[in-house]
């Protein structure tokens, strides 16, 4: 048996079926019909529609817009800062890593080895 996949209308086709609907020429199951949709989604875009409009005209819009550059450009320099951070990090460990590593270290871990015990 073959899966369904749900249909997926593009935003223009949305807008011009929910237009149709308010223009209100036509009933919705002409207009359903019309544009081969069932008559609830028809419904459900034209409240869409005039639920959205006075949103257009407003300046919560803007504001919001704003807010999100806002929120953008400061997520692009914790991007920024943390990059240069990981890059510091992994030199001071390469930096590490070569220290450990020398003669120097493996003496003094050498003469000051800890034996177990936990009294000194």
């Amino acid at each position: 048996m073959a899966i369904m996949k749900r249909q997926q209308y593009e935003a223009a086709f949305k807008a011009k079926v929910a237009l149709e609907a308010v223009k209100g020429e036509k009933t919705v199951a002409q207009i359903a019909s019309e544009f081969g949709v069932h008559p609830n989604q028809v419904r459900k875009w034209k409240e869409q529609l005039l639920s959205m409009l006075p949103e257009l005209f407003s300046d919560r819009r803007k504001k919001r817009e704003e807010d999100r550059d806002e929120l953008e450009a400061e997520l692009f320099r914790q991007i920024g800062q943390l990059r240069v951070e990981n890059e510091w990090l992994k030199k001071k460990f390469q930096q590490l890593k070569l220290w450990r590593r020398s003669s120097w270290w493996r003496e003094i871990t050498r003469r000051y080895r800890w034996h177990g015990s936990a009294s000194c």
